[in-house]
C-alpha cells in the first residue's frame, strides 16, 4: 500500500513538471491565484476600497442604476424639487417614465403644472436624463360619491358644499 503511495506521489510530480505553471503577475490577474505577502506601494486588488466605491461597482455590475435613480426621486424629494415644492406636494407614483405628483390644492397643482418643464430640468440634474420624462400633476383627492350602501342615481349632493 505504501508503495502504491509512493508511485503516485512520483506520477503526480511528474505531470508537474511536464506542465509548468506560469506565476501570476504583479497585479494578481489570470490565474486567480492568492498573492501572499505585502500588497507593495502600488495599487493592488487585495488594497481597503471606500464602501461607496465597492457599492458603486455593484450597482453598475447588477444593473441597478436604473431603480437607484427611480427611489431617489421618492426618497430626496425635498431635494430634488426644492423645500418649497417639497412642502406643498409629493410623488405618487412613477410608472413608464410618467411621475404622477399629487399637490396639497388646486392652486398649487396649476402652479405646479406651470412649473413643469423647470421640475424636469431639476429631476433631470439630480437623478438623471429619461428617468422622468412627463410629469402628471393632480390636486388633492376629492371626495367620493358614487360609491357607498346608501347610493341614490343622480347627481349627488349639489347644495351641500355651496
Amino acid at each position: 500500500m505504501a508503495r502504491a503511495v509512493l508511485d503516485a506521489a512520483l506520477a503526480k510530480r511528474r505531470e508537474a513538471a511536464r506542465n509548468p505553471r506560469r506565476r501570476a503577475g504583479a497585479t494578481g490577474e489570470g490565474q486567480g491565484r492568492r498573492l501572499r505577502g505585502y500588497s507593495g506601494p502600488g495599487p493592488d486588488p487585495r488594497d481597503p476600497a471606500l464602501f461607496g466605491d465597492v457599492l458603486q461597482r455593484l450597482m453598475k455590475a447588477r444593473g441597478w442604476e436604473r431603480p437607484k435613480a427611480e427611489a431617489t426621486v421618492f426618497g430626496a424629494w425635498e431635494k430634488v424639487v426644492g423645500p418649497d415644492i417639497a412642502k406643498h406636494s409629493r410623488p405618487i407614483k412613477l410608472d413608464a417614465g410618467v411621475l404622477t405628483v399629487e399637490a396639497e390644492s388646486t392652486a398649487w397643482a396649476t402652479q405646479l403644472r406651470l412649473l413643469a418643464a423647470k421640475l424636469l430640468r431639476s429631476i433631470a440634474t439630480e437623478v438623471g436624463h429619461n428617468v422622468v420624462t412627463k410629469l402628471n400633476i393632480h390636486g388633492p383627492a376629492a371626495p367620493s360619491w358614487s360609491k357607498g350602501p346608501r347610493r341614490v342615481q343622480g347627481r349627488g349632493p349639489r347644495d351641500t358644499y355651496g
